[in-house]
Order: structure tokens, then sequence, then C-alpha cells
């Protein structure tokens, strides 16, 4: 990109900068400290110039938007075309509570669904199972059979919106769920878009909410895989999660570097079932994390797409473009916020909502100010969808295609990013691999080791959170939190039990009984799971019948 004789007359002109104008200043009034370092403790120059990218060549590197490598976005207009999904986390108590918040989110100009479900679902377990005390609709929403799911959606267009489920072990049979609470208004299943996580080596990684072990957990996601690819053609599979990985403590390139293995791994096993590449690729996407340093993470979501361009085109022989797409929907960062002055936490979440804009996201989830202290209450989650609409419609920011594109710091930061994950990948394969290295417990020390890093420097005095360890106020809390229906667990038990009175149990009894047998063989298991879920099977029972076939896993001892 630069004229080699005009890089050596710069760096001669640099050199005599140094020396000349900076050290007088640096004489007069000295650096704040010795060194300055991003939120990954990844070192920052003083200065940055052509001299730092010297080796970048655009074609190869850059390019253009919605082109090949990808590093300046995957649609050649970007938002000037459509912006960002902005689609809110949200999710409580019973399926009415969170119903009715889906519509005032939706009434406030979200444009997409995002559930979150609560601890029992998430591991598997109905409502009333002794394992599900005390743990109804804090995290979440409770979701214990079809009949949840369609109250869960009654009255919402699920037929021209998409919908988000941040769902894993489990994921197959909330998905089916999903298919037949939409196929009960007749709407078939050929038309519905959104994602189910369905990242189940991110929580062996990071999450743990891991039910089964690692293989048999594989080939249910492969499954969805296999059968979105035939039926569900707007359906995006997985959401390969960087996300929660950051949460534990991860650096951005452990992070991306993380994600992306994980990512590859799942190509692999699609691969070794028997699918083209090119037949579910294109519906494979992703989910970060928007941390708090600004630069580094729009660096980390560039490098993430030329990254996996190149691996999707060169090492898996990808044909259709659209398979080298990395679509990723982004969250602010929830380890970023305080409990301590909430209201703080509405500028840190603005800064990381802009990084992922500027960073090229396809959709955006903003964390609302009082999520260190309980779930989002309607004030606080308007003020955080409001963020998003004041992003893309008076700050200008979505005006051009990747406005960052050029900057010195920026390239040499995606460039070192890169670089970095490149040696990630090179000690997860002498590894053996994916699934050796989490057996291993290579992946739980890096994180441990990171969070532990970081949280050092915080006690330290290292690194300044406003609010915690610097500029703190005794205060008492102003701001209003959200407060559950009391009874809401009542009733939920109540419309469980209604259920499996009135439902035809023989026929439970006998899809159950085909499904643990195609279970116990090599057939697709997603046909099954809606039979059974027709039958208004519970989640409980049916992951009961995955606990009984292919048992559950647990972690070894890291040493």
């Amino acid at each position: 990109m630069f004229d080699r004789n005009k890089l050596e007359d710069l760096r001669d002109r640099k050199d005599k900068w140094t020396k000349t104008t900076l050290q007088k200043t640096l004489d007069a009034h000295p650096e704040r400290r010795e060194t300055f370092v991003t939120t990954s403790s990844v070192p920052v120059e003083r200065l940055y110039t052509p001299l730092d990218i010297e080796d970048m060549d655009y074609e190869r590197d850059l390019g253009f938007p919605g082109e090949y490598p990808f590093t300046r976005g995957v649609h050649p207009t970007m938002y000037r075309g459509r912006l960002w999904t902005m689609r809110m986390f949200a999710g409580f108590g019973t399926a009415e509570e969170t119903n009715a918040r889906y519509k005032y989110l939706l009434e406030h100009g979200e444009t997409g669904l995002s559930v979150a479900f609560d601890m029992p679902t998430l591991m598997g377990y109905d409502t009333d199972d002794p394992m599900a005390a005390g743990e109804f609709g804090k995290c979440g929403v409770a979701v214990s059979s079809l009949a949840d799911m369609e109250i869960l959606f009654d009255g919402l267009p699920v037929d021209k919106i998409t919908t988000s489920m941040t769902i894993n072990s489990p994921a197959a049979v909330i998905w089916a769920m999903y298919i037949v609470a939409a196929e009960k208004r007749g709407i078939p299943m050929e038309v519905l878009g959104g994602t189910i996580q369905n990242d189940i080596l991110k929580e062996y990684i990071a999450q743990k909410e891991y039910i089964f072990p690692p293989e048999p957990s594989m080939r249910l996601v492969v499954d969805t895989f296999e059968f979105g690819a035939k039926h569900l053609p707007k359906w995006n599979t997985i959401s390969i999660s960087g996300y929660h990985i950051r949460e534990a403590g991860a650096t951005a390139v452990q992070e991306l570097a993380f994600t992306l293995a994980d990512g590859m791994e799942y190509v692999r096993w699609g691969i070794a079932r028997g699918l083209d590449v090119d037949t579910f690729a294109p519906r494979l996407s992703f989910f970060f994390n928007s941390h708090n340093d600004f630069f580094e993470e729009i660096a980390k979501f560039r490098a993430a797409r030329r990254i996996w361009a190149r691996e999707m085109r060169e090492t898996f022989g990808a044909k259709n473009p659209r398979s080298w797409w990395m679509r990723f929907h982004t969250q602010t960062a929830g380890c970023s916020l305080t409990a301590q002055q909430p209201e703080n936490n509405i500028v840190r979440t603005a800064i990381q909502a802009l990084a992922a804009v500027l960073g090229g996201t396809q959709s955006l989830h903003t964390n609302s100010m009082d999520e260190a202290l309980a779930l989002p209450s309607e004030k606080a989650v308007t003020i955080a969808l409001r963020t998003q609409q004041i992003i893309a419609h008076e700050s200008g920011v979505t005006n051009t295609v990747d406005p960052l594109a050029g900057s010195y710091f920026v390239e040499a930061l995606t460039n070192r990013t890169e670089a970095a994950v490149y040696e990630y990948f090179r000690r997860i394969e002498a590894l053996g691999g994916v699934i050796p290295a989490i057996e291993k417990g290579f992946f739980q020390r890096e994180l441990a080791e990171s969070a532990y890093r970081y949280q050092r420097e915080i006690d330290r005095h290292e690194r300044v959170i406003v609010g915690v360890n610097d500029y703190v106020m005794d205060e008492p809390l102003t701001i209003p939190l959200l407060q559950m229906d009391p009874e809401g667990e009542r009733r939920q038990i109540a419309r469980l039990q209604r259920v499996r009175a009135e439902r035809d149990n023989q026929a439970v009894t006998e899809r159950l009984a085909a499904l643990e047998e195609a279970a116990k063989g090599t057939e697709n298991l997603m046909p099954f799971i809606l039979e059974a879920v027709r039958a208004y099977a519970t989640l409980g029972e049916i992951m009961g019948v995955f606990r009984k076939v292919f048992g559950e896993y647990r972690e070894p001892v890291i040493v």
C-alpha cells in the first residue's frame, strides 16, 4: 500500500520527531504512566503511522464491503441499506410476564426478539422437578412444555420477525417447541426465521450448562444443521458464541480464537456427517461480546470476518460466498456492569454498542443499567433500546461503510489480533483439537489465568473502574428495580400439571419410546423430538430420555 522510499523517509522523520518534539514535551510533562494497554492488557503504542501497517495489501487484507475477505463488512451498503436488528434479550418468570415484555419492546422499536430462559429450562428440567427448586424464572422465562411456548409467543408475529433463543443443551427440544407452536397457528416452519444458540462447545469451555458428554451433544447439534438445511432455510441453527467465553474472563484475542476454533469444529462435524459444507455453512452465525476498550473491540470484529472467510474458503473448500460470511450478533459486556453507581452503566453500554456498530454487527443487544442488581425494569430496558436508536439515527456513524478503515491504529490492531488468534489455533491443534483441549483443561486454564490477572490489576489500582475502585460515592440506590409476580411459580406448576392430565399420555409414552430407540441408533433425532413435542411431552421428559441414553457429563478435575 505504501511506497518503500516514502516509508524510509517517514521512519527517519518519526525518529527525528521522537528525539526533538516529543522529548521536549516528555521532559516538561511526563506521561500519566509508563505503559498503556487495552482491556486485554495488549500494549498500545504512543503513535501509529503507515510504518505499523507497511506490509498491508489493500486487496488481500481489506478489499471492498460485501466482497472477500469481508474485513469491511459482509454487505456492500451495510447500514446505509439496512440497520442492524435491535434485539433486546429478555425473559423472566412466567411465559405471560415475558410475553408482555416482548410486546412492550416491539411497541418501543425493537426489531427482533431474543429469549432468555431460566436455569431449570437451560438444564433440561421441568419447573416442578426437585432439581429446579428455588430457581424458577430468576434469570429468564420458564418453558417446560409446548403450552408455555404457545403462551410465550401468543399474539407475536413470528412469521414476520426473527427470534433468537439462548439455549444450548436442550436447544433441539426448545426449537421443536417453537416450530410446533407456530405450526399450530398455521405458520409453516419454512417461513420461520431466527437463531438457536445451540453452541455446546463453549458450555464445556466457559458457561458450564452442559448436560451430556461432548460426542452425543455434538450429534444433536449436527442433527439441527441437517434438519434446518432441509426444512428451515431462514433459520440459523447455531450461534457460535464468544460472549460467554469473554464473560468468563477471556481477553479479546481468547474470545475470538476460542470461538472461531469452536466454529471450525462444528464445520468438521457437519462435513463428517456427509453434509456438503455449502448446504449448512451459510446458516452458521456468531455471537460476540463488546467490552469497554473501544478500538480493541472494533479490531476484533474486523479480524473475525477476515479469518472466518479465509478458513471457510481455503481450509474447508466452501464455494458459496455466503459460506464465507461471518454474520454475528453482539451483546454489550455484562461483566463490565457495576452495582455501584448503576447509571454509569448507561455510558459503558453506549460506548460498547458504538464499537459493535463500527465493527459491523448484524444484530445488537444493549444491556440495561440495572442488570448487576436485578433483571431489567421497563425504564432501564427502554434506555438501553434508546441507546441503539440514538446511535442509529443521530450519531452519523451509519452514513458510510466501515468508517475507521485505514486508521493506522485500527488496522495495526486488527492485524495483531489476527496473528495472535492463529497462534492460539496452533496451540489448540497441538493438543489434538477442540474436544481434546477441553478434556485437558486448556481453555479453562487460559480463562482462569486471564480473569485472575484482570482482577488483580483492579485490586492493585492499576486499572480504574469508575465508581468501584475510584470516584467512589456512598449513596443510596435510586433507580427502580423489577418486581416479578410472586404467584408466577404456582401458576406455572399448575399449568404443567394440567398439561400432563389433559394430554394423551399413551401417545406421549409411545413417542418417548420411539425417541429413545432412535437415540440409541444414528438417525436424525429432530423428527422424533417434534413428534414428542406435538404430543405435549415436557422438556424434562424428553431430556430424561437423552440422559438415560447418553448419560451426563462430569468435568474432569483440572490440576
